[in-house]
């Protein structure tokens, strides 16, 4: 997958720390990218616990100067193209995590750094901190945003605008709820996030939620399109979208994934769907 995806055009590859078990994944794209490492946008994370005991977690310098190693080791690379604090810290000043992060700017080991799920006052505060101390400042920011999900609309997707962040944003298709493949009032397929997370269906599936995919259904077979073209890409339609996190389980989603970004979306189209979602 991870082949075919470069192969069709992918460049951004984001993970983290944490994701399958504590390093699983980071280890998993470190042995098969191989030297096409060179040819993608490889972005990573920390904060969130990678130990039980809570040792090892924030963004403390102590903390992230040990982080960074770890990631670059199960990597198998030298530098990280995007470091990306995974949550807020509020244990720790944030003059001193901007320190830290400067500090593997300059030493080479990582060329960006990103923030995520930080509210907008956050991002506000390590903008203006970072133009006091003269570091280098955060240039993305990754939050949930959906057809489903613009609660950051509100505040958050201004200051980015504001700050010129780029935004990445996660969940696009809300755990699958906007790929039109469950049905009101029927169970769930077995082989789908819902069945296997009841908690996130009982997140995303609400009347409210259920009445809008049902509009946008109707909206995308009118004009020959899936919901995943729909979903991907009134995303990159958006301001500040840099790239949109989908996540894919088989060749065929990624190939789907690639297609789905291609419907270029009137202002007429754009101001009806503001019409069904907002």
């Amino acid at each position: 997958m991870i082949h075919k995806a470069i192969d069709l055009g992918i460049t951004l590859f984001d993970t983290a720390d944490i994701y399958a078990g504590m390093g699983g994944s980071e280890t998993v794209l470190g042995t098969v990218l191989g030297d096409r490492r060179k040819d993608i946008v490889l972005a990573t994370k920390y904060s969130k616990p990678m130990s039980h005991d809570g040792t090892k977690q924030g963004a403390s310098r102590r903390y992230i100067m040990s982080a960074v190693e770890a990631s670059l080791t199960r990597l198998k690379t030298d530098y990280i193209d995007l470091y990306q604090q995974h949550d807020y810290d509020p244990l720790t000043p944030m003059e001193e995590t901007l320190r830290a992060l400067d500090d593997l700017v300059r030493q080479g080991k990582v060329r960006y750094i990103g923030n995520s799920n930080f509210p907008a006052w956050r991002i506000a505060e390590a903008e203006m901190m970072a133009r006091q101390m003269g570091v280098n400042k955060f240039v993305s920011c990754q939050d949930e945003y959906s057809l489903v999900v613009r609660g950051i609309e509100k505040d958050l997707l201004p200051a980015a605008q504001e700050y010129r962040l780029g935004l990445l944003p996660f969940f696009p298709l809300a755990s699958g709820l906007l790929t039109g493949k469950y049905r009101r009032g029927a169970a769930a397929p077995d082989d789908t996030r819902f069945a296997k997370a009841p908690a996130l269906r009982d997140r995303y599936v609400t009347p409210r939620n259920e009445d809008i995919v049902e509009k946008l259904q109707t909206f995308s077979q009118a004009r020959d399109h899936s919901m995943l073209d729909l979903a991907f890409s009134w995303l990159a339609a958006r301001p500040q979208v840099s790239s949109v996190i989908a996540g894919a389980t088989r060749v065929e989603q990624v190939e789907q994934n690639v297609k789905a970004i291609d419907w270029t979306l009137t202002k007429e189209e754009l101001a009806e769907i503001d019409q069904i979602t907002k």
